[in-house]
């Protein structure tokens, strides 16, 4: 199975998912350590990525996805996969990939990504996240104002790990 934890940058999806995986011994992949050099100065600099750059970096983390399904291996893996295309790219059609959709309100994910340091995504970005996002209606909805071991314990309780 594959848990794919998608929300806007700032919203815990590193932070959840290396949580969970460490509770239940499971695989974590950061879909931020798949994207090209230039995905990462361009966002360092406050410029928002196109369908168009974000467009090999999906391709990757579908092989990614394709890799853990075909030697079963149990992976989590934080990606944002803001719109529903991107999602689509991301799921293979089965009930092997499940969708954690972190929610939280612009306000909260604003404060945490002003005390983060040593991420390449700019925080002025935000904004742009927020309206590229197409909230997933088939995903596990988990609200971010809970600690991250509260939304761990939710996962596993909705996805009966």
């Amino acid at each position: 199975m594959v848990i794919l934890i998608m929300g806007v940058s700032g919203s815990g999806k590193t932070t959840i998912g290396e949580m969970l995986a460490q509770k239940i011994q499971w695989q974590f992949k950061d879909a931020d350590d798949f994207h090209p050099q230039t995905n990462i100065d361009k966002m360092h600099r406050g410029e928002a990525l196109t369908d168009e750059d974000r467009r090999p970096w999906l391709e990757l983390l579908r092989q990614e996805i394709d890799r853990a399904c075909q030697a079963n291996v149990n992976l989590i893996l934080a990606c944002s996969a803001l719109k529903a295309t991107y999602r689509q790219v991301l799921d293979d059609g089965t009930d092997r990939i499940k969708f954690v959709y972190l929610t939280g309100s612009i306000e909260l994910i604003q404060q945490r990504l002003e005390k983060r340091q040593g991420h390449f995504m700019n925080p002025e970005l935000l904004k742009s996240q927020f309206k590229d996002l197409e909230e997933p209606k088939d995903a596990i909805s988990i609200d971010i104002s809970q600690s991250p071991a509260e939304s761990v314990n939710q996962i596993e309780n909705c996805l009966q790990l």
